[in-house]
């Protein structure tokens, strides 16, 4: 890892000697050579020449291993005669390696973006102008565009991830070295900047070398809180008016006019109101959340008119100023004259009143103001008045980028998102009533019984007082803890507003009942509006594969009910539905649960029509392939016909946020490709395909056979949970400090949430519930149907296109000889589950390189060339964790050095194959 000459290490490196660098992503192989020589200096530095030799030599069995087809034991013989208390190290120093070159990736697509920028004649493909002129292309006028803008919604939902590995402090620190990295992305610096650059590199790498890498602590939901919220205060709160100012770019290039844009961009969070199975998540957390949030927003606020009073000193002796913002300014001088500065310059004294009033709405005194949208007409009357005096270019661009960011984050920042499983309303209700039965009764006499709650009249109460809780008996602690959940979105909605709250989901969604008895438990709350409805957008969540082929009955049955149509109607005969991706795949595996997805939106929205009441989409889509996990913009064209409707409302998680919002350059392409898609997929979805009807009779024959090949492995024999225990690090994964939720709802595999099973089998690089059962579909559709008819498929039906992609990708990650490893950890049982996993893996991998035609990655060099830079690195690692596994389960799992070793592994190998959940 040592080279003399920082800027050229990258043309020596042996490490990529052999990997093919096209002369576009020439920089990024420099980049790539100088971190790796850091990070070279650094072990010798940290660890001495020896350590570095160790590491040196088990890299070179690692290379000869993938490039040579060296025997595996060479590599597992160079880590032997590592010594026990370097174990940690040796992780650490790779993981420091995959932290570097994931940077240099990250900001060499930045790169990219500028170049394709600067040197392309058209639009770059997947942008808002590439899609705009493709719409114009296709005959779409302005007119139908600016028809869709009231209705354009992009809203990602940013969520906690239990099994989010890097902790806070290390990616501070990769924030660091990527703004080194982006100040000489060009290759302009001097010398002297060129070596100011590396000291901060080699000062944040050499940092993050002596921080822990696991938190010494389990997060609490604060803690999740607030690294969600750095995201949302930070790159995403910079780059929301940029976004827009692209968009108006965009149609003024097409159509040669800027419209007025609408706030189609907003955020929202679960951090502080997902209790699905999180007992530190209710009424409290809620509060703290929503309060977080505005603090951080408000204080954004005050940072920006510090920034517009510098700007806008104009002054009485040289510009007229309108008489509405004359006015203004008067009343408020009056109204908090200790607070009126420079007023020879009115901008600035008039913006430093709002500041203070703003100071005032921070800490919650009377003087603040009510609401983000009074805030908005205090600057709306200095933008008229530059506009009035010849001022458009002395302020307005500022002003308005402030006025965006208002608009869209208001006093909130974020919707908080609440969801709750069905089970625990049910309960609630049981206590509430008194009746301990009530969760026993068929469904029918359940409905019956929460159709007359909701026809009790409510008390009278005095206009604008809160209407009062129902009396709860003695020992009711599920509904006491309902009752303070409502309680705190009463309070919620008084203090931040309505937009401050998202949607109240429902978990494990199966009959009417289930969202009934949100209604009913808000009502005895109190939670209800002046017309007696309750304000909340309740959105059924369908999980399972059998869930997902039930949902149309189950709307149906919803939209039938005279009681949840009076509340629709009041929510403007608006529903939503919330998809669940995870759940559905661990249930049956990826192309049951994605057919099944596919289907039920088709279906759904069939029911809705039919009932005409719109209908929109919200996708619980995770961050690995086994979870959803896909590009986002091939999600959205890949999806059903009609099924987007201007909105995409989807979940981010964990490290996916890091990778797609962590820097603002990508967390603006990442927006600017799913509106794009959006408007896509809206204004000009494809054309109705008269194939596609013999092609969903391949796709239910695929989903039923590897639904029952991965049920038959995975749920239908006994021992299968035990050799998943074994044959991946699960009870590694389940002590580390890495998310406030627990990873079980119960006990067994059911109880197992989708999060850390897919982990287990990411960290034992077999990611087994991304592909199995897939093989076997294959291989029985194409005997059955024949090669040309799936061919045909696989080329012109984004759906099944897109699933292939994602396989390809997940296949190509995956590496059975390691896994081997793992699975002999499970002792009699590696004999019994290993033949059959590796004979189904390459039955999917020959199934799916014989549909494209190619071997995998073929058509993705760069992805190919990602894997193959970190493999080298990550199986050292794997191998590691291996022994490790092996020698501390052996002495009964103690909190030891080797414990804390794993933990190391844990990260390093996320790290290495960019993948947890």
């Amino acid at each position: 890892m040592n080279s003399p000459d920082p800027r050229t290490a990258g043309a020596t490196a042996p490490r990529l000697r052999d990997i093919d660098f096209p002369p576009t992503d020439a920089r990024l192989r420099e980049d790539v050579g100088r971190l790796g020589s850091l990070v070279g200096e650094i072990l010798a530095e940290q660890g001495g020449e020896g350590f570095l030799e160790r590491v040196e030599r088990v890299r070179r069995a690692a290379i000869r291993r993938r490039e040579d087809a060296a025997p595996l034991a060479d590599l597992q013989a160079e880590l032997g005669a590592l010594p026990p208390e370097q174990h940690a190290d040796l992780v650490r120093a790779f993981a420091l390696y995959f932290s570097a070159v994931n940077l240099a990736e990250r900001v060499h697509r930045i790169r990219r973006r500028r170049d394709y920028q600067r040197h392309s004649r058209g639009a770059q493909p997947g942008g808002l102008q590439d899609a705009l002129q493709r719409l114009k292309d296709e005959g779409i006028g302005l007119d139908e565009v600016l028809a869709l803008l009231p209705a354009l919604r992009i809203e990602p939902v940013l969520t906690a991830h239990p099994t989010e590995a890097v902790r806070r402090a290390l990616l501070d620190k990769e924030a660091v070295i990527a703004q080194a990295l982006i100040a000489d992305i060009d290759g302009t610096r001097t010398p002297a900047e060129a070596r100011a650059d590396r000291e901060v590199i080699r000062t944040a790498l050499t940092a993050g070398w002596q921080t822990e890498s696991a938190a010494p602590e389990k997060p609490t939901v604060a803690d999740e809180s607030a690294q969600v919220g750095y995201y949302l205060g930070d790159p995403l709160y910079r780059v929301l008016p940029v976004f827009f100012e692209a968009f108006e770019v965009a149609f003024e290039a097409v159509y040669g006019r800027v419209p007025e844009l609408p706030a189609l961009l907003r955020f929202a969070t679960w951090v502080g109101g997902d209790m699905d199975g999180n007992p530190a998540v209710g009424a409290e957390t809620i509060a703290t959340t929503q309060h977080q949030q505005r603090q951080r927003v408000l204080s954004a606020y005050v940072g920006d008119i510090e920034h517009l009073k510098a700007m806008l000193t104009q002054s009485r002796t040289r510009v007229v100023f309108s008489a509405g913002f004359e006015a203004r300014l008067e009343e408020y001088a009056a109204r908090w004259p200790q607070a009126l500065q420079y007023e020879d310059t009115p901008y600035r004294a008039f913006l430093g009143l709002v500041q203070a009033r703003l100071t005032a709405t921070r800490e919650d005194r009377l003087t603040g103001y009510p609401d983000a949208a009074a805030l908005d007409a205090d600057l709306a009357l200095v933008e008229d008045s530059l506009l009035g005096s010849r001022g458009e270019h002395a302020g307005v661009f500022a002003l308005r980028r402030v006025r965006r960011r208002v608009a869209a984050l208001g006093f909130h920042l974020a919707a908080l998102d609440l969801r709750q499983h069905a089970d625990v309303h049910r309960q609630a209700i049981a206590e509430w009533l008194g009746e301990p039965g009530f969760v026993d009764r068929d469904r029918a006499a359940r409905v019956d019984r929460l159709h007359a709650a909701l026809d009790e009249a409510l008390p009278v109460v005095e206009p604008g007082q809160p209407l009062p809780a129902r009396a709860l008996p003695k020992e009711a602690p599920a509904a006491l803890r309902m009752r303070h959940v409502f309680r705190a979105v009463i309070e919620g909605r008084a203090r931040y507003g309505a937009s401050a709250f998202g949607l109240y989901i429902v978990s494990m969604s199966r009959s009417a009942e289930d969202a009934l008895a949100v209604l009913a438990l808000a009502r005895w709350s109190g939670l209800v509006d002046t017309r007696g409805r309750v304000p909340l957008d309740v959105a059924p969540l369908f999980e399972t594969v059998d869930d997902l082929a039930a949902a149309p009955d189950t709307l149906r049955d919803l939209l039938a009910d005279p009681r949840w149509r009076a509340h629709l109607k009041a929510r403007g005969d608006l529903q939503w539905v919330m998809l669940g991706y995870s759940d559905s795949a661990k249930d049956g595996g990826l192309m049951a649960a994605r057919w099944a997805l596919q289907r039920a939106q088709v279906r759904v929205g069939e029911v809705a029509a039919e009932f005409g009441v719109k209908l929109r989409f919200f996708h619980g889509r995770g961050g690995s392939v086994s979870r959803g996990g896909t590009r986002t913009e091939r999600a959205v064209i890949a999806g059903p016909r009609g099924s987007v409707g201007g909105v995409l409302r989807l979940t981010e998680q964990g490290e996916v946020i890091h990778r797609k919002y962590g820097l603002r350059a990508l967390a603006l392409r990442n927006l600017e490709q799913a509106t794009a898609a959006v408007l896509r997929a809206t204004l000009a979805p494809r054309a109705p395909e008269p194939r596609e009807a013999a092609w969903r009779e391949i796709a239910d024959h695929l989903s039923e056979v590897s639904r029952a090949a991965y049920r038959e492995l995975v749920y239908e024999r006994p021992d299968f949970v035990d050799y998943f225990r074994d044959a991946t690090p699960i009870d590694v994964i389940e002590r580390l400090n890495i998310g406030s939720r627990p990873s079980k709802r119960g006990a067994g595999l059911d109880g197992l949430r989708a999060i850390p099973w897919v982990f287990g089998w990411s960290q034992n690089r077999s990611n087994l519930t991304a592909w199995y059962g897939v093989g076997s579909a294959l291989a029985s559709a194409r005997a059955r149907f024949g090669d040309g008819a799936l061919v045909e498929m696989a080329r012109d039906w984004p759906f099944f296109d897109t699933v292939l992609d994602d396989l390809e990708m997940i296949l190509a990650k995956t590496e059975l000889g390691i896994f081997e490893a793992y699975s002999q950890l499970a002792g009699e049982r590696h004999a019994h589950y290993f033949a059959d996993i590796g004979a189904e893996f390459e039955r999917t991998v020959q199934g799916v390189e014989a549909l494209r035609g190619a071997a995998l990655l073929a058509g993705d060099a760069r992805l190919a060339r990602s894997i193959r830079l970190r493999n080298p690195y990550v199986d050292p690692i794997s191998l590691l964790q291996v022994e490790l596994l092996r020698d501390w389960r052996a002495a009964g799992r103690p909190d030891d050095a080797r414990f804390r070793a794993l933990a190391a592994t844990v990260n390093g190998i996320a790290a290495g194959v960019q993948n947890t959940g």
